[in-house]
């Protein structure tokens, strides 16, 4: 049932948003295609800016992963997981299917339903856990944003999951001082190389993973002064995990030391910090640790629904915080419960003090990328399944100590028993997800659809659009609004400029000559342009465009060229 709400979710509008310039990078080195197609500097037609998207026959997996290697910076498996699925659709007006690409994603998702319940069962060994682990996380916002992209997240996720559940086996038996199995150790080995190859990132969650074993292997000194201890059967495979591990992520040093020389793409990360610049990736952090569980229409444009929806968030949370801290207490508790609260509690702690870490030491902002916290997204679930379980079928004792003086058994304070909270809390999750769905949460970064109609409606006449170029996140851009373009069938054709900026830029020069060939009149859109154009555009008349909508993901400018 979990798993058919879960698919359900994923699959619906899945094509309704347009994609934005990482899901395009996606599209074009899974085709085995490269942006270095497009030319720049020049004048072109959307279909020439449009060419990385179609498919192409003669591309093997071969150029996908050297394309990967030599223009990028991520692992190759997903994509080349990607470029054999799209291999199944047909081209979708000479395109490719961007249904293709984000059911992918979408199915991964899904599949991570029963991983989740596999994770939660295993760890509590409670057939309750495990289904309300899986019924959360099919209803997750953050989970449904992640899983309706043409990105590599939710194939991470479900490697995050897996290795999660190799840890809690591996917990079991150092409580017990048992071998691990050798299954699980080469189990344990594969799943981490895989996500290790899916998302570089995978690594944050292993350096968690070792907080975490450090920790149990600190508690069992505490309990035995023997150090011999640690070189247990248990700890001998564990440390053969490790070695393993580190073999595999070995293997892409050669090419993270090549991605070096592509740090622009990776700059929006960077930033210095001033003033209250300080304060913002507390908030950034809390915003996506909120969002993994509800999250109505706050992004909405319109007051009148962020305001009520503000409202009813803030009122769930302060009464669903207590309950489920209430669920986390009373599972520590359990003597066979506390130490798996334990591991997940250190997973999530270690990997936000990572975060924190990269973000204020390093001047690596990781919260700026809600996705990012793919790495311990996983341990959340199933601590919110656990804290549940406690409501949905509380211990006998509990429920004597706080049933109240008119015999009705309700848990906190609104006199709402426990299953019913439970429900209720799920539901908020269900109505998130449709937030999500509809595009009223997690909203993409880049709307070109709205950016074309305006061009639309406002220009009668020819247009030419230019922007700054430096990596191929600007071609993506550009590509957004090509395609809108195309699937609308719009007889308006305009053209496309892209100005590269090398170090010493000369993007005025190259603006001016491409004004002096074409046949006037014109429209101008100067779009993400971060140059000087005083003297290119002076035979032109900049439009007063204070009155023009903003548009999510393009700053623009309006020239009339007669």
């Amino acid at each position: 049932m979990w798993l058919i709400i879960g698919i359900s979710l994923r699959l619906t509008n899945l094509t309704a948003k347009p994609p934005w310039t990482d899901e395009f990078a996606t599209l074009v080195f899974s085709l085995g295609n490269t942006f270095l197609s497009v030319p720049l500097d020049q004048a072109i037609a959307p279909d020439i800016l449009l060419q990385p998207l179609q498919p192409n026959p003669a591309a093997s997996i071969g150029d996908v992963v050297h394309n990967l290697a030599t223009q990028d910076n991520h692992p190759p498996l997903y994509f080349v997981l990607a470029y054999l699925w799209m291999k199944l659709f047909p081209s979708d007006g000479g395109l490719v299917s961007l249904f293709a690409a984000r059911s992918l994603p979408a199915i991964i998702g899904a599949a991570s339903i029963p991983c989740f319940y596999v994770l939660g069962r295993v760890a509590f060994r409670s057939n309750l856990v495990g289904h309300l682990t899986a019924a959360m996380m099919a209803v997750s916002p953050y989970g449904v944003f992640l899983a309706q992209e043409a990105r590599h997240y939710t194939l991470a996720i479900l490697w995050v999951t897996g290795s999660l559940t190799c840890l809690v086996i591996a917990t079991r038996h150092i409580q017990n001082r048992t071998p691990l199995p050798i299954w699980v150790t080469l189990l344990w080995v594969g799943i981490n190389a895989l996500g290790i190859a899916s998302h570089y990132f995978f690594t944050l969650t292993l350096c968690t993973e070792a907080v975490v074993l450090i920790f149990l292997g600190w508690l069992q000194l505490q309990t035995s002064s023997k150090f011999s201890l640690l070189f247990s059967p248990p700890w001998r495979r564990i440390y053969a995990v490790a070695i393993g591990t580190c073999v595999a992520g070995l293997i892409w040093i050669p090419i993270l030391l090549e991605n070096k020389n592509r740090d622009n793409l990776t700059d929006w990360i960077r930033g210095s910090r001033v003033g209250l610049d300080w304060l913002s990736p507390i908030f950034q952090a809390l915003g996506t640790l909120i969002a993994m569980i509800s999250l109505l229409p706050v992004e909405s444009s319109q007051l009148l629904v962020v305001i009520p929806s503000g409202v009813v968030m803030l009122t769930f949370f302060i009464w669903a915080v207590p309950i489920l801290l209430r669920g986390i207490k009373i599972q520590l508790q359990h003597p066979e419960n506390r130490i798996m609260i334990q591991v997940f509690m250190g997973v999530v702690l270690s990997a936000i003090a990572l975060f924190f870490i990269f973000t204020y030491f390093l001047g690596i902002d990781l919260t700026r990328g809600a996705r990012y916290n793919f790495v311990y997204f996983p341990a959340i679930v199933v601590l919110l399944g656990a804290s549940l379980a406690v409501c949905w079928n509380p211990p006998k004792e509990l429920m004597e100590r706080e049933q109240g003086k008119n015999g009705i058994k309700s848990i906190g304070k609104w006199g709402i028993n426990g299953k019913k909270a439970v429900m209720l809390i799920w539901l908020m999750g269900f109505f998130s997800a449709v937030t999500v769905i509809c595009n009223l949460g997690y909203q993409k970064y880049y709307r070109p659809d709205l950016f074309v109609q305006l061009i639309q409606q406002t220009s009668p006449v020819p247009v030419l659009i230019a922007t700054t170029h430096k990596t191929y996140v600007h071609t993506g851009e550009m590509m957004g609004v090509a395609r809108e373009i195309k699937l609308a069938n719009s007889l308006q054709k305009p053209l496309f400029l892209l100005a590269h900026q090398d170090k010493n830029p000369n993007t005025s020069t190259i603006v001016e000559n491409t004004l002096k060939k074409l046949p006037r009149p014109f429209d101008l859109w100067l779009v993400n342009f971060h140059a000087p154009v005083a003297e290119a555009v002076k035979t032109c008349v900049m439009s007063d465009t204070q009155s023009m909508p903003s548009i999510d993901g393009y700053e623009y400018k309006l020239y009339h060229c007669q």
